[in-house]
This record gives C-alpha cells, structure tokens and sequence, in this order.
C-alpha cells in the first residue's frame, strides 16, 4: 500500500491512481476515508476560521501515527504551502498549522519555508485527476536558502490524487531529501 487509499479488491496492491503513476512519494497515510460528516469539518476548518481544530486533527494523527512516524525516521514536518494571496484571503494556512500541532505531539521541527507556492493555482477540488498534474506544473520551488533533509514528512488536509503531495516530494527529491511520506487528515475513495 502506497497512498492509503481504500481498494475494493484485496489482492490488488495499489489503487488506481498509484498503479497509473509513478508518484514521487515513498509512502502516506490519512485518519480518515473523505466522507461527509469529515468534509463538513475539514471545510469548516479551512474556509471557516476553524483553526482550533487543526489541534484536533493532529492529535488524531499523533494518536493514530505517532508509532508510524518513528518507524519511518522522519526528521522533518513540511506543510504544504498555500499561495500569498490565498493566505492574504483566508488569513492562515491550514496546513501550517496542522503541521505545528503534529509537530508538537510527536516532537518534530517543522519547517513551514522549505517549499514555496510561487503559483496562484486553480483550487484543485474544482478539477480532473489529468487537470490537477497539469495545473501543479511549476507551481512550487524550494526555498533558496534551504537544504531538504533526509526523510521528510508532507502534512495536508486533503489527499484525492495525490498531484499536490506528488509535486513537492518530487522537488524535495530533486534537492536531496532521501525518503518522503505524508499525512492527511482524509483520503478520497478508489472511484
């Protein structure tokens, strides 16, 4: 199992969006499958000023990963970034914070300047899985002054294709990171 996405069919390996790609993640996780009452919260803590919750969420993570995260070795939390205007916009990151309260719990630095969105991108929820990888291209860099550790873990509120996670590990890699994994607060389903 890659993604952690849910498979209907137990003597198949990976779930189709993992089979069809060859993504540059080495491995994630998610608390939960992206259902309604989980996409009510999630939306509330995102666009609805909800940030309390984010503790909520990474204490769910520590609860349900901490063990996974040790075994894993990783040295280093990265939210995924969000662009200036949308921050402006919204007021904060939801993943940034997140990744603080993770960090908190499980006694990982988090490095919120690593990885730069230098691209104001279409919200991914309003597009296909090929529209996603295309309108991902280009739309992060590392920051200049920083160097990727060995293992790495992204933290995000989402994972639907994995195009997003994919593209920042993909940079991480490029630039030295040896081994990257994830974590979401909820999956989407095998469709």
């Amino acid at each position: 199992m890659k993604c952690g996405k849910p498979i209907e069919k137990e003597e198949i390996e990976y779930c189709e969006d993992c089979t069809k790609h060859n993504l540059a993640f080495d491995q994630g996780k998610s608390i939960w499958v992206h259902k309604d009452s989980v996409s009510k919260a999630i939306y509330r803590f995102k666009y609805k000023n909800k940030r309390n919750y984010g503790r909520i969420f990474a204490k769910e993570m520590a609860k349900k990963y901490s063990v996974q995260i040790k075994q894993w070795g990783v040295q280093e939390i990265i939210p995924v970034p969000i662009h200036r205007k949308r921050r402006k916009k919204r007021g904060y990151n939801q993943s940034e914070i997140l990744a603080d309260e993770l960090g908190k719990w499980v006694d990982i630095p988090v490095n919120k300047k690593a990885v730069l969105r230098i691209r104001n991108t279409t919200p991914q929820k309003k597009l296909t899985s090929v529209q996603r990888a295309e309108n991902l291209k280009n739309a992060f860099e590392i920051s200049p002054d920083y160097n990727p550790c060995g293992i790495i873990l992204i933290v995000d509120d989402i994972y639907t294709t994995g195009s997003t996670i994919h593209r920042i590990a993909q940079i991480l890699k490029e630039n030295g990171a040896h081994e990257v994994y994830f974590l979401t607060i909820s999956i989407g389903q095998e469709r």
